[in-house]
């Protein structure tokens, strides 16, 4: 664990810059006296804009020298599904997960710190996510779904070599379709690091166990799938993006420097 830390620090750093975007991007969208709430009454219209913003800026990360260096999980579910596959050493997994929730916490704290009080508006409430109108059951099963998606996305496009380049990009445009059209049902996280820092920072921890527990099933069993009908072998690592380099997994990529 000790040599592989600049990758927990990146993963970190990562969720650090994600969540202050959302929190950013949440103000200039949400707040009462943002010009562009004024000028965007309606609500399918400002979840697409913000879909937009954190579609690119999870693109950005992923792409990134430093995305492409820590493989750009930024999620403690999608670390897990990949130590199921066998990827990630359980010390890294450790290291990951214990960085992202960090991040996590460290992103929304320096929000609210840069923004002064609008993060906290009633309107806002560092973006948190809680379940929508129709309650916590459905909350769970829309979050558990777009979870699946996700890691089943992840799998066949980054394990595919014709298309393996466009993994960041799918991710991208399914996180904008999920916060445009999923978000009224749970408030569209798919993430526990990324709801826990919002949550801290609103004091907002309704219905938080959906959070917790429905990511990691959705991409567990995402992750199950795949084995079940492409194999372990198909899974040549845990990078979203293979840039080369230096890679800490237990990388299947024929002449890639591997550090187990």
């Amino acid at each position: 664990m000790r040599a592989h830390w600049p990758e927990y620090a990146i993963e970190a750093a990562g969720i650090a810059l994600f969540m202050l975007a959302a929190v950013g991007c949440t103000v200039a969208l949400e707040h009462p006296a943002s010009p562009l709430r004024a000028a965007l009454p309606g609500a399918l219209a400002r979840r697409a804009l913000m879909g937009i913003a954190m579609g690119t800026t999870a693109m950005a990360l992923v792409y990134s020298p430093w995305g492409q260096r820590s493989g750009a999980h930024f999620n403690p579910a999608l670390t897990l599904a990949f130590l199921r596959l066998g990827r990630v050493a359980p010390a890294d997994a450790a290291g990951y997960v214990a960085a992202q929730f960090a991040g996590a916490l460290a992103g929304v704290a320096l929000a609210g710190a840069a923004l002064g009080t609008p993060p906290a508006h009633a309107a806002v409430r560092f973006a948190a996510t809680v379940p929508g109108a129709r309650g916590a059951g459905v909350a769970f099963a829309a979050e558990a779904a777009i979870s699946f998606g996700l890691m089943l996305t992840v799998l066949v496009v980054s394990n595919t070599p014709r298309i393996a380049r466009w993994t960041g990009a799918c991710c991208a445009l399914l996180v904008a379709s999920y916060i445009a059209f999923e978000a009224p049902l749970s408030g569209m996280s798919m993430n526990p690091a990324r709801t826990l820092g919002s949550a801290t920072g609103a004091r907002v921890f309704t219905s938080i166990w959906i959070y917790f527990a429905a990511p990691p099933a959705g991409m567990l069993l995402a992750a199950e799938s795949y084995v079940r009908i492409a194999g372990a072998r198909r899974v040549r690592c845990a990078k979203l993006h293979h840039g080369g380099g230096r890679c800490i997994f237990r990388c299947g990529f024929r002449g890639g420097r591997s550090l187990r």
